[in-house]
């Protein structure tokens, strides 16, 4: 005979926990990279300038647009459509969620009170990342074009540290949406028995292939989210003359 045994927990108040880890230091960490990234790249979109030299294009301002109607920063076209699918990623809610906003901020600590109230405001936003993801996926391949034209210099075929940049971006961040769960659900989703649909296993093995990103998604999104800053800072102080762009090959 089973017994069901309910565990009452009392109620803590914000903040309020028993934890005797530093607990705030991975909410800080997050918080202070989140940051840094949104400081970083509104002030490069701000510049429209210096984000080009030589086969080099800052992934800030790919695909490179020129309108004459336009009369701010060419990268203000461009970043809200990245920017849209971090915000809205599975794993960025949880993050800036817990540093930001933090509800909670760490397993067995008191969040703020809250009371739900249906779906809006930002979580009516949030239900576009299936949307965002198809934008994503196009600018993977914008970015691996970059990545491929970043070996054709004035004198020929070769290999400078920035291409090498720019092909690390192009991986990472083709990686990271290559994880997300919209895109799981989009090649393998709908399906109770993957032997019964057709293309049951050409969809079985594509949702294999996307999972294996998935398992490192957190890995993928900051690795992702620091390279594509430094890729925009490399070419830019190259552009500026501040380092040089040594040729491997």
């Amino acid at each position: 005979m089973q017994r069901n045994i309910s565990i009452q927990h009392p109620n803590r108040s914000f903040l309020e926990t028993t934890r005797i880890d530093n607990w705030w230091v991975g909410p800080l960490l997050t918080s202070i990279g989140l940051l840094a990234f949104i400081f970083y790249s509104t002030w490069a979109a701000f510049q429209n300038e210096h984000y080009q030299w030589g086969p080099y294009l800052s992934p800030f301002y790919a695909p490179l647009l020129e309108f004459e109607w336009w009369p701010l920063s060419p990268a203000f076209l461009i970043l809200w459509a990245p920017a849209g699918f971090r915000f809205t990623c599975y794993y960025y809610r949880k993050a800036y969620y817990r540093s930001f906003f933090l509800t909670p901020s760490a397993c067995a600590v008191g969040a703020r009170p809250q009371k739900y109230r249906g779906e809006r405001f930002l979580l009516v936003f949030q239900n576009l990342h299936r949307y965002f993801l198809y934008i994503a996926l196009i600018f993977c391949v914008i970015l691996s074009y970059d990545a491929i034209v970043s070996f054709s210099f004035e004198n020929g075929l070769g290999v400078g540290v920035g291409s090498i940049i720019m092909t690390l971006n192009a991986v990472f961040l083709t990686a990271f949406t290559l994880g997300c769960n919209s895109l799981r659900h989009l090649v393998g989703g709908n399906v109770d028995c993957y032997s019964c649909a057709s293309f049951g296993h050409q969809r079985y093995q594509a949702w294999k292939f996307v999972s294996l990103f998935n398992v490192h998604h957190n890995f993928w999104a900051w690795i992702s989210l620091f390279w594509v800053g430094f890729t925009d800072l490399y070419i830019r102080l190259v552009s500026m003359n501040i380092i040089t762009d040594y040729r491997i090959l």
